[in-house]
Order: structure tokens, then sequence, then C-alpha cells
């Protein structure tokens, strides 16, 4: 994710309704960052994971709540729109068609080399300012996950957790299970013994 350094003037929604329909854009405080139109398989793979994931528990234990992919943004001031890779909206009264105006209850970022920076430090001030109750970032290279919990307003140090591990989230009540979002399509891990097996 590049961004470009801003004139006198913040950048604002109006801005990014004018970009051509082919480019993808986040605006954060003021400041435009053109996402990478291609991710690698891997992130791709662990997005679409959690995502289902999420997707499937919902519905077997009856929870009531939406879950979203990269392709919906969120709105939360005119300076500030961002396209998280899975979201969750607990409250479905506040969904708009195709976008989002109210803070998720539940945020989660597939961190990159390129992002991570990013998305410990500009993304997290965001959903932390407009009070997104729960903030995951997942770290495929490292195979670990950090859970920040919004407590007064403010986000404290992280959870850490390792792939074998189970994570709870407090907005779901649900707890997610971090080997079956780092699996891939030809290895999987066995959740008792936590070890690597060929499918």
């Amino acid at each position: 994710m590049t961004n470009i350094k801003p004139g006198p003037e913040k950048f604002k929604l109006r801005d990014y309704l004018t970009r051509p329909d082919c480019e993808r854009w986040e605006i954060i405080d003021g400041v435009p960052y053109k996402v990478a139109s291609k991710i690698e398989e891997k992130y791709q793979h662990i997005s679409k994971n959690i995502e289902v994931y999420l997707v499937t528990e919902s519905r077997w234990k009856d929870r009531i709540y939406q879950v979203f992919d990269a392709t919906t943004d969120v709105i939360f001031d005119e300076y500030n729109l961002v396209k998280p890779d899975v979201f969750v909206i607990c409250d479905t009264s506040r969904i708009e068609e195709n976008k989002i105006t109210t803070p998720p209850d539940l945020i989660i970022e597939v961190s990159s080399p390129s992002t991570t920076l990013k998305d410990k430090r500009e993304k997290k001030r965001l959903y932390e300012k407009f009070c997104v109750k729960e903030y995951i970032i997942l770290y495929p290279e490292d195979e670990l996950a950090e859970l920040f919990s919004l407590n007064n307003d403010k986000y404290g140090a992280p959870e850490v957790f390792n792939w074998d591990e189970t994570m709870r989230t407090e907005s779901l009540e649900l707890d997610l299970h971090l080997w079956e979002i780092f699996k891939n399509d030809n290895c999987s891990r066995s959740q008792t013994e936590g070890v690597w097996t060929e499918d």
C-alpha cells in the first residue's frame, strides 16, 4: 500500500469518488493510500479462511451478524475510508448497500511486509479513534495473531496468539481456532498434536 503525500488540503471522500473504478484507494486522516491491485495468494487464502470461518460459525451457532470483505468500503467520515480484509457488523440495521458508514464491531487485517507498519500504526489509531470494539491483525509470515480490545475508548497492549491457539473475540462471543485460519490447501495442522500433516 503506497501513500501519496497530500497537498495543503486533506484528501476527502469526494476526491475518492472521482478516482477511476479500476483503482483501489483508502483514505486515513485525509491521506490517500493506493491499495495494491494484486495480492499474494497466501494472503488471499487466509483472508478467505477467516471470512468462511466466521460465516460458518454464525450459521452453526445461530448468531446474528454479517461478515464483509475488502470489496465493501467502511466510511468513518469524509477524511477516513478503508477497505478492511474482513470485518463484522453485529447490528444489521446499520448496513447500507455496498458501504458501511458506522464503525464495525470487529475488523481483521491480514498483514503483509508492505502493510505491517500501517496496520499497526495508522489503522490501529483510526480504529481506536472510531471505537471499533476489537481489532485483529493476522501475520501469515510468522503465523501469529494480535488482538486489540477497546477498553475505556482505548486499545491496550495486544494479546498475542500462535497458530495452534484459540482466540476469544468478545464482540462476537466466539472462539477462533487459529489453526483453521492459517491452514492452506496443501497442508493442515493436527488440532490434537499441533503439528503439520500432509493432506
